[in-house]
Formats: structure tokens, C-alpha cells, sequence
């Protein structure tokens, strides 16, 4: 049977324009005017009928690295997700210490299966870089189609230090994979922190002044030196400060292979938001913290020129009480406290309302950043674009439709930009095909969702002055291993 959304405004990363759109076996096979009639027919008049989105960043059903389960289970997450428009995710399989990764993704994949009404994937999330999971289980994983690998260069029980950096680096460039990376100097969060402390100022809104701009400003330039030796595309999580910003412009102009994003409470909330009463500013801590105004500038400026090619939203929901935020005490002091905020069903409103219906960066880009060069940046078979071929992943919005913005449909139980007006609402979201939302009705299933398996793609393989089989120690008379 043929489905037929009739009469929307279609528009991708590059045009816009008025057609109807067919949809077969989950996959779009036409667009164009005056389309035969359909075995089922859905009215897009007075709507724009983008991509579905894709969040390439989000916590799911996973365990921090402090022992606490995020709030989400992969069925709440993805029908947030769906709510708010996206209609593919890709979440970690976090590996922690002594764990085996191979296993820990099995884990993940049979959680994902029971619970994900949308498409999904994952990033490989390593902390035990020991020689089974640098020389056998990150080659093997990547070629089956786990196609990116993530670190931290910070947090006591998941950092990986300067050489297990590099070990991580050269067995992901071997097999044409893509690393990427939460980049803070360890080394100054962990003094600030204790010297806070020390000092009795364990309020929430002390989290911001132990994570300095100067943190990620030194992370930055040591990773992308890093990335440069061993000529290792590198994407680099949720920048935050207008030094960060110019730093990556000036690698990706010396043609380093760095890629960036960026996340909407960067661009929407400021430092001072977690000056709140009591303990209600734990609600915003996230790492690294908001900053300020000239920040803001700074990100949307990067956006523009190309700089930061994504927009996610770092979706990390724990809930406001002894589950999540508040597990160490009824009054915790900022260390002991859940670190991440939910952001899945929020992102797209929030961003449509300022990038389209206020006019900063238009339509094009929206569909780009939120969609389009995910998947093209993660190799998602399919999706980010509407084309005859690509799947039937879509969302109809209605650019007119002005709501204030309250219930996610996620578990965290607080939406931390609750009471802001936008501007533009998706109203349905097909997915392969499948309405899994309709006008604030969600219809997906459990287990609907696919496990998307990617290969290694252009966009990130090695290439240039180097040879496929660089060792960077060979310069030295040495041998790698």
C-alpha cells in the first residue's frame, strides 16, 4: 500500500518547496505534484514537512559513572523523543571499569530492542581501555557497524589519561571510525572542586565556578594536537564557551579533522540559572555548565560559518530526589549530585522557534544541524533528509502553533525550560513510515525502533597526508607496540 502525504511544504537542508510525498514499505519512493491518490492519505496543508530529527548525543537507560540509572528507560526516552519531532537517537553503550565491552553492548542492544519506538544507535563509550578493548573489541565492534567511539578526558571513574587517549585514537583511525570526546582538564575540575569544598561553598550554583572556561579551553587544544598526531577525526561534545568556539575554527582552517556540537541549553540558559532557591539548581547542573550571554553569541556565530556542524541535546535526565539528583541526601553539596539534564523533547521546539520562527539562522540550517549532518557526520543509513530512497522518517509542523512549553513524556519529572513560549510545534511524526505521534498523541509501540548499524563513511575516514597505515612512533625509530 501506498501512503500519500498530500499538499505539505517540503523542506531540507537546501530548498524548500510545495509537493506531495509517497511512502512504500517504510521509504519515500515519490515527490511531486498531484500525486495519484493513496491507500492512506495525510493532509500537510499549512505544514512543513521536514526530516524527522536526529539526536546524535543522549544518555538512555544508562549508568553513570557515579552508579546511578539515569531516569529514561529507552522506552520513555524515544517517545520524548517522538513528541518533540526526532525520530532517530543515538545513545551509549557505557562501558565502566573491569567491563567487557562486547558484553556491555549486547546489554544495551537487548534494552533498546524491548523499549525503543524509533530508530537508534549507539556510541561505543569506553573507560577500561585495556588491551582486550583497544586490540579486539573496539576493531571488531566498529566493523559490525558501531561506528563511534566516546571518552572522557575527565571524571575519576571513566577518564582515560593522555595515552590511553592515543591508544583509543590510532586502533579507532585502523578501522575507519570516528572518536568523540567530553574534553575538560581534569586535573583543574578536580583541584577547584575540593578547594570549593573545603571552603563550605557546595551550593548548586558553585557547580559552574568548579568547571573554569580555562578547563575546556586546555582540553581542546591537547585533544586536537592529539587528533593531528595521529590524523584521527575527532568530534568534540557539547562546546560551550566562545573560546572553545574559536579554537575549533582555527584547527578545521588548519585542516585538522575536528568536528563540534553544541546543545540548546548552551544557547538558551546562562550560568546564573543555577542561582535558584534552595536546591532547585541542582535541576540545571550539566558538565560542562552553562555560561554567559557573550558565550551564546559566540555559538550561534559558529553555527552560522560552519564551525559546530550539530545541534544535540545531551539528553541526561535524572530525576529530582533520592533516584537521581538527590541520592547522596536530601541536601547534597553540588559534587555528590547527579550531573545531566533531559533535553530530548525540547530540543527541536526550542530551536525551531529560534532559528525559524524568529528568523536567526532560517529553515536550511535548522534542518541541517538537527538533522541532515547527524546522520551524514554518523553514517545513519537513510535518514536526515527527504529523498526518493531515504526512509519515511518525517515530522509535520505546524509554523504557526504557539505553545508553552510543560510536559517532555520523558521520566525525569521536570522540564528545565518549563513556562518558555515558542513558536512552531510538530504535530506528526511518521517513522519508516509509521505515524508514531499525532497531535500530542503518541502511537508508536515498544520495540518498534530499529537498531541502526552503520559502516564507516567518507566523512570521517583518514585521509590526506598520512598513509592508512601511520604509526606515529615509526618518526622515531620505534615500534608502536
Amino acid at each position: 500500500m501506498i501512503d500519500v502525504i498530500r499538499g505539505g511544504t517540503i523542506a531540507t537542508a537546501t530548498e524548500m518547496f510545495e509537493a506531495d510525498l509517497a511512502i512504500a514499505d517504510g521509504r519515500i519512493v515519490a515527490i511531486g505534484r498531484n500525486l495519484p491518490a493513496g491507500g492512506r492519505e495525510i493532509d500537510a496543508r499549512g505544514r512543513l514537512v521536514l526530516p524527522g530529527g536526529v539526536d546524535s548525543h543522549c544518555h538512555i537507560e544508562q549508568l553513570s559513572g557515579g552508579g546511578i540509572m539515569n531516569a529514561d528507560t529507552f522506552e520513555t526516552a524515544t517517545r520524548s523523543a517522538a513528541f518533540g519531532g526526532t525520530t532517530s537517537v543515538i545513545s551509549f553503550a557505557a562501558q565502566h571499569r573491569d567491563m567487557n565491552l562486547r558484553e556491555v553492548v549486547a546489554d544495551y542492544t537487548a534494552r533498546a530492542a524491548r523499549g525503543a519506538l524509533i530508530d537508534h544507535a549507539f556510541h561505543l563509550m569506553v573507560a577500561n581501555p585495556d588491551r582486550q578493548t583497544i586490540d579486539h573489541d573496539i576493531p571488531t565492534l566498529v566493523e559490525e557497524g558501531h561506528r563511534s567511539v566516546k571518552v572522557f578526558m575527565t571524571y575519576d571513574r571513566v577518564q582515560v589519561n593522555d595515552e590511553q587517549l592515543l591508544e583509543v585514537l590510532l586502533a579507532v583511525r585502523q578501522v575507519g571510525g570516528l572518536v568523540c570526546v567530553h574534553a575538560e582538564n581534569h586535573g583543574m575540575l578536580k583541584w577547584i572542586g575540593e578547594r570549593l569544598t573545603a571552603r563550605g561553598f557546595t551550593a548548586p550554583q558553585f557547580h559552574a565556578v568548579s568547571h573554569p572556561r580555562e578547563a575546556e579551553i586546555e582540553a581542546f587544544q591537547r585533544l586536537i594536537t592529539f587528533s593531528r598526531l595521529t590524523d584521527q577525526p575527532v568530534m568534540i561534545f557539547h562546546v560551550s564557551t566562545k573560546e572553545g568556539a574559536a579554537i575549533i575554527r582555527q584547527a578545521r582552517g588548519e585542516g585538522v579533522k575536528i568536528f563540534a556540537e553544541t546543545c540548546p541549553h548552551y544557547l538558551f540558559q546562562e550560568a546564573a540559572i543555577l542561582k535558584q532557591p534552595g536546591i532547585d539548581g541542582a535541576k540545571y547542573i550539566c558538565s560542562p555548565p552553562q555560561r554567559e550571554s557573550a558565550d551564546q553569541e559566540a555559538l550561534w556565530r559558529a553555527l552560522e560559518l560552519g564551525d559546530l556542524q550539530v545541534l544535540s541535546s545531551d539528553h541526561a535526565p535524572y530525576r529530582m530526589d533520592a533516584s537521581g539528583k538527590l541520592s547522596a541526601g536530601p541536601n547534597p553539596p553540588f559534587k555528590a549530585m547527579a550531573n545531566g539534564m533531559p533535553g530530548l523533547a525540547m530540543r527541536l521546539p526550542l530551536l525551531f522557534d529560534a532559528m525559524v520562527s524568529k528568523g536567526r539562522l532560517g529553515l536550511g540550517k535548522f534542518v541541517e544541524l538537527t538533522a541532515t549532518a547527524p546522520a551524514r557526520l554518523y553514517d545513519l543509513p537513510g535518514k536526515g533528509a527527504i529523498a526518493i530512497g531515504m526512509d519515511a522518517d518525517l515530522a509535520l509542523w505546524n509554523p504557526d502553533r504557539e505553545v508553552t512549553l510543560g510536559e517532555t513524556h520523558d521520566n525525569a519529572g521536570y522540564n528545565p525550560f518549563a513556562g518558555q513560549k515558542v513558536k512552531g510545534w510538530p504535530e506528526t511524526v511518521l517513522s519508516r513510515g509509521k505515524v508514531v505521534v499525532h497531535d500530542g498523541d503518541i502511537l508508536g509501540r515498544p520495540g518498534d525502533g530499529r537498531l541502526l548499524l552503520r559502516k564507516a563513511g567518507p566523512a570521517t575516514r583518514p585521509t590526506g597526508r598520512l598513509s592508512e597505515s601511520f604509526d606515529p612512533l615509526r618518526n622515531f625509530g620505534a615500534e608502536l607496540y
